[in-house]
């Protein structure tokens, strides 16, 4: 959605100019613009000082990634984004995506906040890191060698804020 216009002095000669407002920042140069609300209503992260918002990062899906998946760092495969799972230590979830992914496409990887994108939750209830791949379960994991990571607790039948504590593992 383009930008909403308003009217302004010339610059270099009598009379007005339309002028569009910024929706996203380029730096600098738009200094002293008047700001406009993005294409889903809200303002830009980059119209912001760098370090505010949710702590977030560009990285690369290691295979097709669902919005809501929980996600880890694979290590033998370049540090690319996997869905975290509970059956090993290693898969321990590090963020979450809000945004489906291909296999070899970026997706932004969230390191704390609320996700959204989920559904079936029991509001009040607490959540844990699944055996099923990038899910979440009501139930602790009890299998010796899985491991029991907290992740948050519903605030509503679709978000979960992430707050991960680090695993423990079943002996």
């Amino acid at each position: 959605m383009a930008a909403k216009k308003y009217l302004q002095n010339h610059p270099t000669a009598p009379g007005y100019q339309e002028k569009s407002a910024t929706d996203s920042s380029a730096g600098a140069g738009n200094a002293g613009d008047i700001v406009a609300l993005d294409g889903a209503g809200k303002l830009n992260i980059n119209l912001f000082p760098t370090g505010l918002g949710t702590p977030s990062q560009a990285e690369v899906a290691g295979e097709d990634l669902s919005a809501g998946n929980k996600v880890y760092y694979n290590t033998t495969d370049g540090n690319k984004m996997y869905k975290a799972d509970a059956d090993a230590v290693a898969k321990k979830a590090v963020g979450f995506v809000l945004t489906s992914a291909l296999t070899g496409a970026a997706v932004t990887v969230y390191f704390e906040g609320i996700n959204d994108q989920l559904s079936g939750l029991t509001k009040g209830a607490d959540y844990y890191l699944s055996t099923t791949a990038g899910g979440v379960t009501p139930t602790k994991p009890s299998t010796a060698g899985q491991i029991v990571q907290y992740l948050g607790t519903a605030i509503s039948t679709t978000a979960l804020p992430f707050n991960p504590t680090s695993p423990l593992e079943v002996g």
